[in-house]
This record gives structure tokens, sequence and C-alpha cells, in this order.
């Protein structure tokens, strides 16, 4: 069965009047990140930055991405939410802020601080599990099957392998599974039962 990715387009306008009063609150130099709906809008919002900021970077960020930075005071993530940025905050160490319909906010310590306390209680979860969960996406470009047979044979623990296309964690509540191990999207790691593979020390 083929498969073909549409994508759906923000039908959103930017204001320049605004963009630029915005501008003022930005470091010089800025890295600009956009969700694919919201790639038009990026476009016009980097041609107003450039006019008095220099913009280091341009990238498209997906759920599964890490994109790396170099020579950049911040990141403007344009989008939707909260996700990906508060991931990025804590990946690159860099002042992160959101433009969502021309209001800009900025990812705080305090936001920081939560996903690390997760992040460590999902470790601890994983060292004390009896039984893991392996979780495993069908998606292209998450699909890392091969990765998470080597972890299965690796770990000394009872795990079992779960196989989805959409992995929805409220369905966690049906299996008696201490810890998950996720091979997938790097973000699920914003649950506290889920540590990502690339977390779990030799």
């Amino acid at each position: 069965m083929k498969t073909i990715f549409i994508p759906a387009k923000s039908k959103s306008r930017v204001n320049s009047k605004k963009i630029l009063e915005i501008s003022k609150k930005l470091p010089n130099n800025i890295a600009i990140t956009y969700s694919i709906q919201f790639q038009e809008i990026a476009k016009d919002i980097k041609k107003i930055l450039s006019k008095k900021h220099k913009i280091t970077s341009f990238i498209q960020v997906l759920g599964c991405s890490k994109p790396k930075f170099s020579k950049t005071d911040a990141v403007l993530l344009i989008g939707s939410g909260r996700f990906h940025a508060i991931s990025l905050a804590c990946e690159t160490k860099l002042p992160i802020y959101i433009l969502e319909k021309h209001n800009l906010s900025k990812i705080t310590n305090q936001d920081i601080e939560k996903l690390q306390k997760t992040k460590k209680a999902a470790y601890l979860k994983f060292l004390n599990a009896n039984k893991l969960g392996i979780l495993i996406s069908t998606k292209p470009g998450q699909n890392r099957l091969k990765h998470a047979l080597n972890i299965k044979d690796q770990i000394k623990k009872k795990s079992y392998l779960f196989l989805s296309n959409n992995i929805n964690t409220l369905e966690f509540e049906n299996f008696t599974i201490d810890s998950y191990i996720n091979t997938g999207c790097p973000r699920l790691d914003m649950d506290s039962t889920i540590i990502n593979i690339q977390d779990i020390k030799p």
C-alpha cells in the first residue's frame, strides 16, 4: 500500500508590525525552527526578522528530530504548543522562544527542571522494573526494530515488544508493565514511565 504525506498548512497571516515589535525582545543572532504546517509563515517571518537580526539557521523540526545549532544566541520556534520547545531547551541548552499567533513566550527554567525530573523518575522506574515494555514505531524515520531486538537481548529482565504505528500512552494501563523503553519518537519521554533507548546507561 502506497502512503502519501500531505502537509496541512496554517492559514494564518503574518502581521509585519507585530513581528517587528516582537523582534525587540529577541537576541541579535537567532535560529528559526518551524513545524511543517507553519513553513510559509516562517519564511515570511524570516524575511522580516532578517532586517534587524542575523538568522543563523532555518530548520524544520519534527517530533523525532534533534536539530543541532551553532553560533546562535537563541532559537525561535514558530508553531503551536510547547512540546518541541521544552525538549529543544533541554537538548541545546539555548534560550528557546515560541511564537504562536503573534504571541511570544519563552521556555523557563521551571519548564526544563520539570522535564528533567520526569526523565529522572523514568530512569529510576527502569532500574527497579521487573517487567519491561519495548516500544517500536512502524512510522518511517522512527522504526528501529533492530535496535529494539538488540536491547531486548542485552537486558536481563523480562521484556515484551510493543509494535504500533501510533503509540498511545493511555493504553499502557491495559498492561502490567513497570517501565517502557522507547525506540521511536524521542519526545515520548514527557511520560515518567518511558525512557528513551539512548538514555539507558550501559
